[in-house]
């Protein structure tokens, strides 16, 4: 596998791309992923405005149809000229591993195959395959570093010929991060507000430019432990303004619940305090979230618990098959858990 860090990326895109057909992007950050996968496709070359050279597919497709990837990648084109095979999935789904397995060992010659995936862990799904297949391309997306926001902002309030403060590139920066998109779209919101002035203010990022941070996730997290279903609805409402996917609360609710899962765990086979638990396993979290995970270790017994875990894997499961109905999934889930916190 090429493995590409987040600091390659740039050069990849500046090389040609036809010795490399298969590509893999991947990772928390639902932007990255999207905004690399379309600059990979814009690079191959093939007109992404012809249907009969750009096939889009979705997980659904394929459980569908099994061999429409291969199918799709092997069939030449009514005028001829390459293709570009695009798919959002998770990258877990058996068909498209299966499918992907056979393209790594037998790359195509005039197709491009971009998996526009989800959070693979090591040694999983369509990664898995890359890490053994010199045929595949991988690109890990995560949440944006204070190296590549400063980029972000610098090219954004660049073009608008905008020059911006510290104390305001600061503000700016606390406020981004948690997805590419949005944190883009409110780098653009701040640009647009602030067109024609000479410099941008710390006051001027206050005023318009939302929370397009893991801050209003967490928040949304803190509700779901503590049974505030207002709280959830605001939250959410907070999240979709900075245009931040509902899919990575759905990831972060599912991160908080493997971490109470593992202190439970610890506290039912050792005879342990919350506050013990999460004095040795919970070091790395917030002091202002201490005393909720107490609570909610607890309230919370260990099948409990694991029977969330099961609810939200399914949900992000569904979540990726059906992408239509991704708010609607993850909502009806997080309101469940809320309103089962809520009994506790």
């Amino acid at each position: 596998m090429s493995e590409i860090k987040s600091h390659e990326f740039d050069g990849l895109l500046q090389r040609p791309l036809r010795d490399n057909r298969l590509y893999v992007v991947y990772g928390p950050d639902r932007g990255l992923v999207s905004e690399r996968a379309g600059q990979i496709a814009a690079k191959t070359g093939v007109a992404l405005d012809d249907p009969f050279s750009l096939i889009k597919l979705d997980a659904s497709d394929l459980q569908q149809s099994p061999g429409r990837l291969l199918d799709e990648v092997n069939t030449i084109g009514l005028f001829g000229g390459e293709k570009l095979v695009w798919i959002r999935a998770s990258g877990t789904e058996k068909t498209l591993v299966d499918s992907f397995s056979t393209l790594a060992q037998q790359p195509p010659d005039g197709s491009y195959v971009i998996i526009e995936a989800g959070d693979l862990k090591k040694g999983t799904g369509v990664r898995k395959i890359g890490e053994t297949a010199r045929s595949v391309v991988a690109v890990a997306c995560y949440s944006d570093d204070a190296r590549a926001l400063n980029r972000l902002i610098d090219h954004e309030l660049g073009e608008e010929g905008l020059r911006i403060t510290p104390a305001a590139r600061q503000r700016l920066n606390e406020a981004l991060g948690g997805d590419r998109i949005a944190s883009r779209n409110e780098i653009r919101k701040l640009a647009l507000y602030c067109s024609g002035l000479a410099m941008i203010e710390e006051e001027h990022v206050s005023e318009i430019v939302g929370d397009a941070s893991a801050i209003s996730v967490d928040d949304a997290i803190d509700a779901v432990l503590k049974g505030d279903v207002d709280g959830l609805q605001h939250a959410i409402r907070k999240i979709t303004a900075s245009k931040t996917a509902i899919f990575l609360v759905l990831q972060a609710c599912l991160k908080q619940f493997q971490l109470l899962d593992l202190m439970r765990a610890e506290m039912d086979d050792r005879r342990q305090q919350p506050s013990q638990v999460i004095a040795t396993l919970g070091r790395h979290l917030h002091f202002r979230r201490k005393p909720l995970v107490e609570a909610a270790l607890k309230t919370w017994t260990l099948p409990a618990i694991r029977r969330e875990l099961g609810r939200l894997q399914t949900a992000i499961y569904q979540s990726r098959t059906r992408q239509s109905l991704e708010d609607s999934i993850a909502m009806q889930t997080l309101l469940a858990i809320t309103l089962q916190s809520a009994r506790r």
